[in-house]
């Protein structure tokens, strides 16, 4: 997945209202005007500037750092009244437009702004905000990564080490304010699952150290750049070891200590959404929001079942393959036990097999991409605090190329990693050229307003990751069996999750029932399945969005290939001159990427436009 505790900054620009990660600006105001906008691209950037000072962590993210200084406080009823009148003010300036009248780039965003902002305030009305933060996504948890040293915060001057100070004295106050909303969700019964609850407290605790040069938010003071003065060097030391001694350390204890003594026993015993008190109509905001359609839960339920039935047949063709004579619950088994698939000694084994992986089918690339991505790309470890609890994830690098994107690989044992994880189609999904490529070609292209440049949904994002793992053999991959099991096996971990998160939040199927059904269909450790379970539980809807896209996109390659027929190389030989046309896979690559990411079916009319213009 795009990196959700930092993409959960991107990808909760959905759900901005509903408080689930973004640090917002108290102070700022929506005071800007429209009534003088006589265009589109200054009410775009009217509405990006004000954005910005309302998110300015996620500024930071997209490389803006005007407000590297600022973590205010975004759980209050202020703040979400606020955000109702920002937005409303916005989708009013736009309906000044007739769209009708405008070219077709600014139709699809007029379509794409009206889409997010019409969605923004339907988030509003439900009652997330009494659930600030849970192990998956929240603030203790993206705080720790932007002031590693290691995340998007830069750390280069002793300006960018004193902005990080202001970010840290907001910290308290929104944790004050969390623990306030966590009480008053309690009283609703509006509260998390018990089984969640339980992960949040060592994350937490794992902050909480008596000595300031082991905390996590010490990592810049010992990478501090030799161009700072040895007085600034000493005075920014000794005020980070105060900051993590008095202000830091103790907001953990405070937050672990809440949720420990008061929050736990008052947690819930059920799993899913429907729950809580307006529950199944949150989650079908939720799946509306993540898949950007109108399927019903009941349709994405009834896709996976149809969809995991395929696949089992797939890997049972393979099981033959390797000569197993067992069933496939057996040959699961025999996947995350053979020795010969955890080759690996050390973290850095693993790191370099992906870094192979990468020069393996880098040479195949330029014949499904006409355009790459000027922005550097690195792999790393997941850092160890939260690597637990973390999946393979992609953190964007930035526009303008001064920091990487990073394909993060959570590696607790090295010595367990196993080759059937499908290490070949998570490098296509998390890195190349999936979200690395879809990401930094969108970030990149300046003829978009920003609101696009750094937009993210879910069923378009994710959908095109997923697609991208179904071109490993056209990229020389999945040569070797058990990597194709691999592949196989993330492909139906996507169809599993439409049963088990529709199945969870609608059909009152219990957090064992879904482990269990996971596991029934994966080769998966059960600490992995539950793992998977309970981030599902922690972000209803989520989880549906990355098979639903990759389906539609699929959908769309056929559609045009039958459309402009088939693209084989006999073909385009028995109608060379005779200016025909043709599909050629990568136009239609290139074509789906250029304009970035956009809910489904603003994509499709785009597409379809596009195959018109080809005949």
């Amino acid at each position: 997945m795009k990196k959700l505790a930092l993409t959960g900054l991107l990808a909760g620009a959905l759900l901005a209202g509903c408080n689930q990660q973004k640090p917002t600006n108290e102070a700022a105001s929506t005071e800007t005007s429209l009534s003088e906008v006589k265009d589109l691209p200054t009410l775009f950037n009217a509405y990006w500037e004000e954005n910005a000072k309302l998110f300015p962590l996620e500024a930071t993210a997209q490389g803006d750092n005007r407000y590297n200084d600022q973590l205010p406080n975004d759980g209050t009823k202020e703040f979400r009244g606020k955000l109702q009148a920002f937005y409303q003010k916005y989708l009013d300036g736009l309906h000044q437009f007739n769209r009708e009248e405008l070219s077709a780039n600014d139709r699809i965003s007029y379509d794409i702004f009206q889409y997010d902002l019409e969605n923004k305030l339907e988030g509003l009305q439900h009652n997330t905000w009494m659930m600030p933060f849970q192990q998956f996504w929240g603030l203790p948890i993206t705080l720790g990564q932007f002031g590693s040293g290691e995340g998007v915060q830069p750390f280069k001057t002793a300006k960018d080490y004193d902005n990080w100070l202001g970010r840290v004295r907001g910290f308290s106050v929104w944790a004050d304010t969390a623990i306030s909303n966590f009480r008053q969700g309690m009283k609703a019964g509006v509260v998390l699952p018990h089984a969640l609850v339980v992960k949040m407290i060592p994350q937490l605790r794992a902050m909480e150290t008596s000595d300031p040069t082991k905390s996590l938010f010490y990592g810049p003071i010992s990478k501090l750049p030799q161009d700072i003065s040895a007085a600034d060097k000493q005075r920014i030391t000794a005020a980070y070891r105060e900051a993590i001694q008095q202000e830091l350390v103790p907001t953990y204890k405070k937050l672990g200590d809440f949720l420990e003594k008061e929050y736990l026993p008052k947690s819930r015993p059920s799993t899913g959404i429907a729950a809580i008190p307006g529950g199944p109509a949150l989650y079908k905001y939720w799946v509306k929001t993540w898949t950007t359609t109108d399927k019903t839960p009941e349709e994405i339920y009834q896709t996976g079942q149809r969809e995991v039935a395929r696949i089992r047949g797939e890997m049972e063709k393979v099981k033959a393959q390797v000569g197993f004579t067992g069933d496939l619950k057996a040959f699961f088994a025999s996947l995350k036990t053979d020795p010969k698939l955890m080759p690996y000694k050390t973290p850095e084994d693993v790191l370099g097999a992906f870094r192979a992986i990468q020069a393996k089918m880098q040479p195949n690339l330029k014949t499904m991409f006409g355009r790459t991505p000027k922005t550097p790309f690195e792999i790393r470890q997941t850092e160890a605090f939260r690597a637990a609890s973390a999946s393979a994830e992609y953190n964007p690098g930035s526009p303008d190329g001064s920091r990487p994107g990073i394909f993060y690989i959570p590696i607790v044992d090295a010595t367990k990693f196993n080759v059937t994880s499908g290490m070949e189609s998570l490098f296509l999904h998390e890195a190349i050229p999936g979200h690395h490529y879809q990401t930094s070609l969108q970030q990149e292209n300046t003829d978009l307003p920003k609101f696009r440049r750094f937009a993210w949904y879910g069923a378009m994002g994710e959908g095109w990751a997923l697609y991208t793992e179904s071109l490993g053999k056209e990229l020389g991959l999945y040569q070797d069996p058990y990597q194709y099991m691999g592949a196989l096996g993330d492909e139906m971990h996507r169809a599993v999750r439409l049963v088990v998160d529709v199945g969870m939040h609608t059909k009152n199927m219990t957090r064992e029932q879904a482990i269990q059904y996971m596991l029934a269909n994966e080769a998966i450790s059960e600490e992995g399945a539950t793992a998977e379970i309970e981030r599902y539980m922690a972000i209803p809807g989520q989880a549906l969005s990355y098979k639903i896209g990759a389906l539609k996109i699929r959908e769309l390659r056929q559609k045009y290939e039958q459309q402009l027929g088939a693209h084989s190389n006999k073909l385009r030989e028995k109608y060379a001159g005779q200016n025909r046309s043709h599909f050629r896979l990568s136009d239609f690559h290139d074509e789906l990427l250029k304009d970035g990411v956009m809910p489904l079916a603003v994509l499709e009319r785009k597409m379809d436009a596009w195959a018109a213009n080809q005949k």
